[in-house]
Protein backbone atom coordinates (compact mmCIF):
# COMPACT_ATOMS: atom_id res chain seq x y z
CA UNK A 1 0.00 0.00 0.00
CA UNK A 2 0.92 3.80 -0.45
CA UNK A 3 2.25 5.38 2.82
CA UNK A 4 1.30 9.27 2.54
CA UNK A 5 1.14 11.45 5.71
CA UNK A 6 -0.53 14.92 6.52
CA UNK A 7 -3.31 14.00 4.40
CA UNK A 8 -5.26 17.52 6.54
CA UNK A 9 -8.47 14.88 7.37
CA UNK A 10 -9.17 13.71 3.73
CA UNK A 11 -12.39 12.57 3.81
CA UNK A 12 -13.88 9.39 1.53
CA UNK A 13 -17.74 8.16 1.34
CA UNK A 14 -17.94 4.62 -0.44
CA UNK A 15 -21.52 4.07 -1.82
CA UNK A 16 -22.11 0.57 -2.43
CA UNK A 17 -25.00 -2.37 -1.63
CA UNK A 18 -22.36 -5.07 -1.39
CA UNK A 19 -21.65 -5.28 2.59
CA UNK A 20 -18.15 -7.16 1.90
CA UNK A 21 -16.94 -3.77 -0.74
CA UNK A 22 -17.76 -1.67 2.11
CA UNK A 23 -16.05 -2.89 4.60
CA UNK A 24 -12.90 -4.15 2.70
CA UNK A 25 -12.44 -0.72 1.53
CA UNK A 26 -13.47 1.42 4.34
CA UNK A 27 -11.38 -0.90 6.21
CA UNK A 28 -8.24 -0.27 3.84
CA UNK A 29 -8.56 3.02 3.61
CA UNK A 30 -9.17 4.00 7.31
CA UNK A 31 -5.44 2.05 7.44
CA UNK A 32 -3.69 4.29 5.31
CA UNK A 33 -5.43 7.62 6.98
CA UNK A 34 -8.71 8.42 5.55
CA UNK A 35 -11.60 9.43 7.05
CA UNK A 36 -13.95 7.28 5.90
CA UNK A 37 -17.80 7.15 5.48
CA UNK A 38 -20.16 4.12 4.35
CA UNK A 39 -23.18 4.26 2.50
CA UNK A 40 -25.30 1.08 1.27
CA UNK A 41 -27.65 2.99 -1.24
CA UNK A 42 -27.67 5.90 -3.49
CA UNK A 43 -30.07 7.87 -1.23
CA UNK A 44 -28.50 6.60 1.52
CA UNK A 45 -25.11 8.03 0.23
CA UNK A 46 -26.65 11.47 -1.32
CA UNK A 47 -27.54 12.70 2.53
CA UNK A 48 -24.58 10.90 4.33
CA UNK A 49 -22.68 13.12 1.90
CA UNK A 50 -24.66 16.44 2.82
CA UNK A 51 -23.81 15.96 6.55
CA UNK A 52 -20.18 14.23 5.79
CA UNK A 53 -18.79 16.64 2.62
CA UNK A 54 -16.49 13.79 1.69
CA UNK A 55 -13.09 14.99 -0.64
CA UNK A 56 -13.59 11.75 -2.82
CA UNK A 57 -16.80 9.62 -3.07
CA UNK A 58 -16.28 5.85 -4.34
CA UNK A 59 -19.53 4.49 -6.39
CA UNK A 60 -20.74 1.75 -7.67
CA UNK A 61 -23.09 1.58 -10.28
CA UNK A 62 -25.56 -1.16 -10.20
CA UNK A 63 -27.25 -0.50 -7.30
CA UNK A 64 -30.96 -0.96 -6.53
CA UNK A 65 -33.45 1.80 -6.55
CA UNK A 66 -31.81 4.68 -7.77
CA UNK A 67 -28.74 3.56 -9.71
CA UNK A 68 -24.82 5.74 -9.82
CA UNK A 69 -25.23 7.24 -12.70
CA UNK A 70 -28.60 8.95 -10.81
CA UNK A 71 -26.20 9.50 -7.96
CA UNK A 72 -23.23 11.00 -9.26
CA UNK A 73 -25.93 13.49 -11.32
CA UNK A 74 -27.25 14.72 -8.26
CA UNK A 75 -24.27 14.60 -5.71
CA UNK A 76 -22.41 16.90 -8.12
CA UNK A 77 -24.98 19.52 -7.67
CA UNK A 78 -24.42 19.04 -4.17
CA UNK A 79 -21.19 18.93 -3.66
CA UNK A 80 -18.02 19.95 -4.59
CA UNK A 81 -16.58 16.32 -4.87
CA UNK A 82 -14.62 14.27 -6.80
CA UNK A 83 -16.09 10.74 -7.78
CA UNK A 84 -14.80 7.77 -8.71
CA UNK A 85 -16.92 5.13 -10.14
CA UNK A 86 -16.42 1.35 -8.89
CA UNK A 87 -18.71 -1.18 -10.90
CA UNK A 88 -18.68 -4.38 -12.26
CA UNK A 89 -19.54 -2.87 -16.00
CA UNK A 90 -17.06 -2.41 -17.84
CA UNK A 91 -18.26 -1.23 -21.22
CA UNK A 92 -17.38 1.70 -23.24
CA UNK A 93 -20.85 3.00 -23.37
CA UNK A 94 -20.95 2.89 -19.42
CA UNK A 95 -17.75 4.73 -19.22
CA UNK A 96 -18.59 7.54 -21.61
CA UNK A 97 -22.34 7.78 -19.45
CA UNK A 98 -20.78 7.80 -16.07
CA UNK A 99 -18.29 10.67 -16.79
CA UNK A 100 -20.72 12.48 -18.71
CA UNK A 101 -22.33 12.50 -15.50
CA UNK A 102 -19.81 13.85 -13.48
CA UNK A 103 -17.56 10.93 -12.42
CA UNK A 104 -13.76 11.76 -12.58
CA UNK A 105 -12.46 8.52 -13.10
CA UNK A 106 -13.95 5.24 -13.30
CA UNK A 107 -12.99 1.73 -12.63
CA UNK A 108 -14.18 -1.79 -12.96
CA UNK A 109 -14.42 -4.87 -10.54
CA UNK A 110 -12.74 -6.78 -9.97
CA UNK A 111 -9.50 -3.82 -9.08
CA UNK A 112 -6.08 -3.57 -7.53
CA UNK A 113 -6.65 -2.08 -4.40
CA UNK A 114 -3.47 0.07 -4.66
CA UNK A 115 -4.57 1.24 -8.22
CA UNK A 116 -7.59 2.56 -6.39
CA UNK A 117 -5.18 4.20 -3.84
CA UNK A 118 -3.00 5.76 -6.73
CA UNK A 119 -6.27 6.75 -8.19
CA UNK A 120 -7.58 8.42 -5.36
CA UNK A 121 -4.07 10.75 -4.77
CA UNK A 122 -4.62 11.78 -8.40
CA UNK A 123 -7.15 13.04 -7.65
CA UNK A 124 -6.83 14.98 -4.49
CA UNK A 125 -3.93 15.84 -6.24
CA UNK A 126 -5.50 17.72 -9.00
CA UNK A 127 -8.81 19.07 -7.09
CA UNK A 128 -7.54 19.59 -3.44
CA UNK A 129 -3.45 20.09 -3.74
CA UNK A 130 -3.90 22.21 -0.72
CA UNK A 131 -4.43 18.87 1.24
CA UNK A 132 -1.00 17.50 0.67
CA UNK A 133 1.09 20.50 2.05
CA UNK A 134 3.75 17.02 2.93
CA UNK A 135 3.89 13.94 1.17
CA UNK A 136 5.66 10.66 1.91
CA UNK A 137 5.66 7.83 -0.16
CA UNK A 138 7.98 5.13 0.71
CA UNK A 139 11.49 6.55 1.08
CA UNK A 140 10.50 9.86 -0.37
CA UNK A 141 9.00 12.78 0.74
CA UNK A 142 7.83 15.72 -0.78
CA UNK A 143 7.28 19.09 0.94
CA UNK A 144 5.81 21.54 -1.05
CA UNK A 145 5.78 24.20 1.08
CA UNK A 146 9.77 24.39 1.38
CA UNK A 147 9.71 23.15 -2.54
CA UNK A 148 12.05 20.32 -1.25
CA UNK A 149 12.18 16.25 -1.69
CA UNK A 150 14.15 14.36 0.70
CA UNK A 151 15.06 10.84 -0.12
CA UNK A 152 15.65 8.70 2.54
CA UNK A 153 15.61 11.83 4.95
CA UNK A 154 18.44 13.83 2.67
CA UNK A 155 17.28 16.62 0.89
CA UNK A 156 17.92 16.10 -3.44
CA UNK A 157 19.48 19.20 -5.03
CA UNK A 158 17.12 19.56 -7.69
CA UNK A 159 16.00 22.42 -10.07
CA UNK A 160 12.26 24.01 -10.15
CA UNK A 161 11.39 21.78 -13.30
CA UNK A 162 13.14 18.70 -11.75
CA UNK A 163 11.38 19.11 -8.79
CA UNK A 164 7.83 19.42 -10.17
CA UNK A 165 8.50 16.33 -12.65
CA UNK A 166 9.27 14.59 -9.92
CA UNK A 167 6.69 15.56 -7.19
CA UNK A 168 3.98 14.55 -9.98
CA UNK A 169 5.54 11.33 -10.26
CA UNK A 170 5.49 10.68 -6.92
CA UNK A 171 2.34 11.61 -6.44
CA UNK A 172 0.81 9.47 -9.28
CA UNK A 173 3.45 6.41 -8.25
CA UNK A 174 2.08 3.03 -9.35
CA UNK A 175 0.00 5.09 -12.50
CA UNK A 176 1.87 4.52 -16.13
CA UNK A 177 2.70 8.63 -17.25
CA UNK A 178 3.30 9.05 -20.84
CA UNK A 179 5.44 11.69 -22.18
CA UNK A 180 2.47 14.01 -23.42
CA UNK A 181 0.46 13.68 -20.23
CA UNK A 182 4.24 14.37 -18.44
CA UNK A 183 4.98 17.58 -20.85
CA UNK A 184 1.31 18.85 -20.01
CA UNK A 185 1.50 18.73 -15.90
CA UNK A 186 4.78 19.79 -15.78
CA UNK A 187 5.71 22.11 -18.84
CA UNK A 188 2.18 23.08 -19.58
CA UNK A 189 0.02 22.30 -22.38
CA UNK A 190 1.34 25.34 -24.80
CA UNK A 191 4.96 23.43 -24.43
CA UNK A 192 5.84 23.96 -28.20
CA UNK A 193 9.59 22.12 -27.37
CA UNK A 194 11.11 18.72 -28.50
CA UNK A 195 9.22 15.83 -25.98
CA UNK A 196 12.54 14.10 -26.18
CA UNK A 197 13.60 16.44 -22.86
CA UNK A 198 11.12 14.77 -20.52
CA UNK A 199 14.20 11.90 -21.46
CA UNK A 200 16.68 14.10 -20.29
CA UNK A 201 15.07 15.19 -17.18
CA UNK A 202 14.24 11.55 -16.10
CA UNK A 203 17.98 10.42 -16.80
CA UNK A 204 18.78 12.97 -14.35
CA UNK A 205 16.39 12.50 -11.82
CA UNK A 206 17.55 8.83 -12.08
CA UNK A 207 21.57 9.77 -11.55
CA UNK A 208 20.16 12.25 -8.42
CA UNK A 209 18.26 8.88 -6.79
CA UNK A 210 20.80 6.15 -7.47
CA UNK A 211 18.60 4.60 -9.70
CA UNK A 212 21.11 2.92 -12.06
CA UNK A 213 18.65 0.00 -12.89
CA UNK A 214 15.52 1.92 -12.80
CA UNK A 215 13.92 0.24 -10.45
CA UNK A 216 12.43 3.38 -9.10
CA UNK A 217 11.47 5.09 -12.43
CA UNK A 218 10.79 2.30 -14.83
CA UNK A 219 10.76 2.88 -18.51
CA UNK A 220 7.40 1.19 -20.29
CA UNK A 221 8.49 1.18 -24.25
CA UNK A 222 5.44 2.57 -25.99
CA UNK A 223 3.78 3.94 -22.80
CA UNK A 224 5.34 6.01 -20.84
CA UNK A 225 7.25 5.85 -17.37
CA UNK A 226 5.80 4.68 -13.93
CA UNK A 227 7.33 4.86 -10.64
CA UNK A 228 7.47 2.17 -8.18
CA UNK A 229 8.42 2.69 -4.38
CA UNK A 230 7.06 0.23 -2.61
Amino acid sequence: MIPIQKLKGIKILIIDDEPNILEFLAMGLLNEGFEVQTAPDGMAGITLAKQFHPHIIILDIMMPGMDGFEVCRMLKKLEQVSIIMLTAKDDVEDRVKGLRTGADDYMAKPFSFEELLARIYARVRNQFPHLLEEVTVGPLRVDDRRKEILFHDKALELSPTEYELLKFMILNQGLVLSKSMILDKVWGYDFVGDDNIVEVYIRSLREKLGDKEHRLIRTLRGAGYRMDLL
